[in-house]
């Protein structure tokens, strides 16, 4: 069973074997964050057609006699200030994806941290108040890449305002750690209860028989 260690520390982190040592599966994980990704854009993304645009209800000239095309409203498509022509209209862009693929998907994703030695435990009950400096000491030596911290709890909330300020790195509750969050990161940094709310939602769930 591996272990990660605690930041500043001597202690260790136990991880969860069954979540912890997962094979790949990159078509699974790739679903899975096109899914998460698609769900963060609000689309509320419109534009006006010929329908919607003020103005245009008589005729611009006459039918006939004039020596030019014939035109019905000047809010036609082809006149400037016209309305749009097949342009974006409000929508979902949620896609579905069955829980057990998404739960897959997260062991697959902390799988390969774990593999690489990229996941880090804090203790986040050390931070008795908010201290950028502290924070920005524990992770000096993971600055090469961007830096996933996941916490859990208002008791953590020090910790929080410690990390949030940090360039490259990414504060985020357990509830609200995604596939494509862990997968973006170089290295994860778990507080204990943030480790044991993640751990809960990758487990594979038991049938009832």
């Amino acid at each position: 069973m591996a272990d990660a260690p605690i930041l500043g520390s001597t202690d260790k982190l136990t991880l969860d074997a069954d979540v912890f040592s997962a094979g790949f599966n990159g078509p699974l994980v790739h679903e899975v964050v096109v899914a998460e990704l698609a769900a963060r854009r609000r689309g509320t993304h419109a534009t006006r057609n010929r329908s919607l645009v003020r103005g245009g209800s008589a005729k611009p000239w006459r039918q006939k006699g004039t020596g030019r095309a014939r035109q019905g409203s000047i809010r036609a498509p082809q006149f400037a200030g016209g309305g749009t022509v097949f342009g974006p209209t409000p929508r979902s862009y949620t896609v579905k994806v069955n829980r057990k693929a998404r739960r897959a998907a997260l062991r697959c994703a902390l799988s390969i941290h774990a593999e690489r030695g990229s996941v880090f435990g804090l203790d986040a009950a050390g931070f008795d108040a908010p201290s950028t400096k502290t924070a920005s000491d524990l992770i000096a030596d993971r600055r090469s890449g961007s830096v996933l911290v996941v916490l859990s709890g208002p008791d953590e909330a020090s910790a929080f305002k410690s990390f949030r300020n940090i360039a490259g790195v990414n504060v985020l509750a357990a509830d609200d750690c995604g596939v494509a969050d862990i997968i973006g990161a170089a290295t994860i940094v778990f507080s204990s209860d943030a480790l044991d709310a993640v751990t809960a939602r990758a487990k594979k769930k038991e049938v009832a028989v």
